[in-house]
């Protein structure tokens, strides 16, 4: 194998640029070319695929977002898209994809690779943490301090006022951020849609601390089957009309800013283990980190196993929230 090129693709998470980094350098390791794909797969379409270098990647380790930018490419979707994008590949001579994104990110390689046979190693950039084969995801550290942060801020502001705030985090099929950030930010219930029956729990919980303390944090994930911050907030006015409600939706906050230590290793372990991977000829396969050590998985398993919350954290949830 003589050329590579790495994208970014579906929402961006904060470590990308690590990965991107990585992937860059270890490739300058084993003497390999190089390339960056702009916009993921729209960009391979439109053939917005450049050289890069040692020198490309200085100084973006820090950076939240992607130097590449990333899309979601309803044309990559089709045979034709896909068609013309191994087209702009082969001209290039390019023999090997690292691709950083989610499960729609996987769905796109794998399938690029069944019709053409390019081998695609994918790193897993997500902040909602909800792929297969990997304890964590880029993007998720990040994205649980940014939410306790928040979190942290307005517990000044719910003490000062005697409030009651819901604060609505990302997640629209997991609850890991709301389960980690809501148990590191002191909250008194968790609504997350792995689990059932929070608000009734949360209810009781109020009730029997209600003339004990004078203000409570509740986190929302936003897929959370009760509704949204907005309606569990509604529902829980109506049956205590005295209260005084506010939410919050911390919203793509979550996406951005510097990424934490934990999130630049993780980027960048994943990043040079995914080259190394297409150099020994390994394809069609998910670069993770599992207990500490490198695993590969294969996109169709990724793809198709939900990986769920940590039964021990929902029961100290239950447990420190009494």
């Amino acid at each position: 194998m003589k050329k590579i090129a790495v994208l970014t693709s579906g929402g961006d998470a904060p470590g990308m640029n690590a990965c991107i980094r990585a992937v860059i350098r270890a490739c300058v390791h084993y003497n390999l070319e190089v390339y960056g794909i702009h916009r993921g797969y729209q960009g391979l379409i439109e053939n917005e695929i450049h050289p890069m270098t040692a020198s490309s990647v200085a100084n973006i380790i820090q950076m939240g977002g992607t130097i590449l930018k990333t899309a979601r490419s309803k044309e990559f979707m089709t045979p034709e898209g896909r068609k013309k994008a191994h087209e702009n590949l082969k001209a290039l001579g390019i023999e090997g994809l690292v691709c950083i994104g989610g499960n729609g990110t996987y769905t796109g390689a794998m399938i690029f690779e069944k019709e053409f046979g390019l081998p695609s190693i994918g790193c897993p950039g997500t902040i909602d943490n909800d792929l297969w084969g990997t304890d964590a995801t880029i993007g998720y550290d990040t994205a649980i301090n940014t939410a306790m942060d928040a979190i942290d801020k307005i517990r000044d502001t719910a003490d000062a006022h005697n409030r009651i705030f819901f604060i609505e985090v990302m997640g629209r099929h997991s609850g890991h951020i709301a389960l980690h950030a809501g148990i590191a930010g002191g909250a008194e219930g968790i609504f997350i849609p792995e689990r059932g029956n929070e608000f009734a729990d949360i209810v009781k919980l109020y009730e029997a601390k209600a003339r004990k303390k004078e203000f409570s944090i509740f986190v929302v994930a936003e897929g959370e089957e009760e509704g949204h911050a907005y309606d569990i907030a509604k529902k829980f006015q109506g049956i205590y009309p005295d209260s005084d409600c506010k939410v919050t939706v911390l919203g793509h906050v979550q996406r951005g800013g510097r990424p934490t230590a934990n999130d630049r290793i993780l980027a960048s372990r994943l990043g040079a283990h995914a080259v190394k991977a297409l150099i020994e000829g390994e394809k069609n396969q998910a670069v993770g980190v599992v207990d500490g050590k490198i695993k590969f998985t294969s996109f169709q398993e990724a793809i198709e196993h939900k990986k769920d919350i940590q039964d021990n954290l929902w029961t100290l949830n239950t447990i420190i929230t009494r």
